[in-house]
């Protein structure tokens, strides 16, 4: 089976094809993006207790959007970036950035949420790069990372 294949049949188990739009879902909504960021590509988070977000975004050599909501730091990265990759357990990755807890500070006269950002990316990128971010968030963790194992590489 080709990774490309694995990740097409999670994102169908997942229920991310054919889907229009996010619906909030018991104290759950989409971690939104500040308006000076926003993009019409798609992204996922990554978040880690807020305790250990400044030791993460040390190890880090470059860092997107950071997001800080409901006790933790949140990272945006590239949609599917759980594919192939098992982030340790002190880390909770949020498909579609759904995330639980309260959505942020009202600002703005429509009463918009604005999420409080911890780290805005120079290059006005949103995203982190994914395995960099999960090195860090393993050394922060104290577990070594874990890849997928490949036969063909065994048999080489």
């Amino acid at each position: 089976m080709t990774y490309a294949f694995a990740g097409a049949l999670t994102g169908l188990v997942r229920g991310r094809f054919g889907r229009r739009g996010f619906r909030a879902v018991s104290g759950r909504h989409r971690l939104q993006l500040p308006s000076r960021l926003r993009t019409d590509r798609a992204y996922d988070a990554v978040g880690i207790a807020e305790r250990h977000g400044p030791g993460v975004m040390a190890l880090l050599p470059r860092a997107g959007c950071v997001l800080t909501g409901a006790g933790c730091w949140w990272w945006i990265v590239p949609p599917h970036s759980d594919v192939g990759v098992d982030w340790p357990a002190p880390a909770v990755y949020a498909v579609g950035a759904m995330v639980t807890g309260p959505p942020g500070r009202r600002t703005g006269p429509t009463g918009s949420a604005e999420p409080d950002v911890v780290h805005w990316p120079d290059d006005g990128e949103p995203y982190t790069h994914p395995l960099l971010l999960h090195i860090a968030v393993c050394a922060a963790a104290g577990v070594s990372p874990a890849w997928p194992c490949d036969d063909r590489l065994r048999r080489a």
